[in-house]
């Protein structure tokens, strides 16, 4: 078997959060950002897939924000709290592919930018150790350098003792794509998030993880 794991983002990947935390960065950029809904939709794009911190930070220091980054932070994690438990769930086809994955005997991990304290709640709504054991990493673990430097991905391949270069990465993000490519992995995007071109650098691009020929990539 050509690959032995495969490692997963989180949010937008596994689990349907990726809106919440969207409409998180728009009411920051909107209410502490005080920039225009146009140009909200210019700069959503570019913090997808950042760390809660690298995003803060980013619109702290462009837009010379009054809160500071930790305010900021405590502000964007609450406003999307307020309704994950009555919208997030898994991916569709998510559950049905890892029940395949492992069947094979292909070990799994998350590797994610979300922090540790993020981690914990979202635990508390969703069962991912029944999915992942204790296999759920943040960057936080991982010297706390979040995607897209790689240190997460290689954090996660260590854990689970597989080669790096035997590590399937599946990602919604640029960020996390670029991640994936620097730790030596094969990345997959998966189109949740309907923005083909947040994918172009990865080596195959789905719209669903139905979409995935698994005797093809692991031949």
């Amino acid at each position: 078997m050509k690959y032995k794991a495969i490692i997963f983002d989180m949010d937008g990947t596994i689990i349907n959060s990726e809106n919440l935390w969207e409409q998180a960065d728009k009411e920051m950029l909107l209410t502490k950002g005080n920039v225009t809904e146009s140009e909200c939709q210019t700069v959503l794009p570019q913090i997808k897939g950042l760390s809660l911190h690298a995003s803060c930070t980013f619109v702290a220091m462009k837009y010379n924000t009054k809160e500071s980054v930790q305010e900021l932070m405590k502000f964007k994690e609450e406003f999307a709290f307020k309704n994950f438990e009555k919208f997030t769930t898994f991916i569709d086809g998510f559950k049905t592919f890892h029940n395949t994955i492992t069947n094979l005997g292909i070990k799994t991990a998350i590797a994610t930018n979300a922090t540790i304290h993020t981690l914990d709640k979202t635990k508390k709504y969703l069962p991912l150790e029944q999915y992942f054991n204790k296999q759920i990493y943040s960057y936080e673990h991982a010297h706390k350098k979040p995607k897209p430097e790689p240190d997460v991905f290689l954090y996660a391949a260590d854990q689970i003792n597989i080669d790096p270069s035997l590590c399937i990465v599946i990602e919604d993000s640029a960020t996390g794509i670029a991640a994936a490519k620097a730790a030596g992995m094969y990345c997959i995007g998966i189109n949740t998030g309907h923005d083909r071109s947040q994918l172009s650098q990865a080596d195959l691009i789905i719209e669903q993880y139905e979409d995935i020929n698994l005797d093809l990539i692991l031949a």
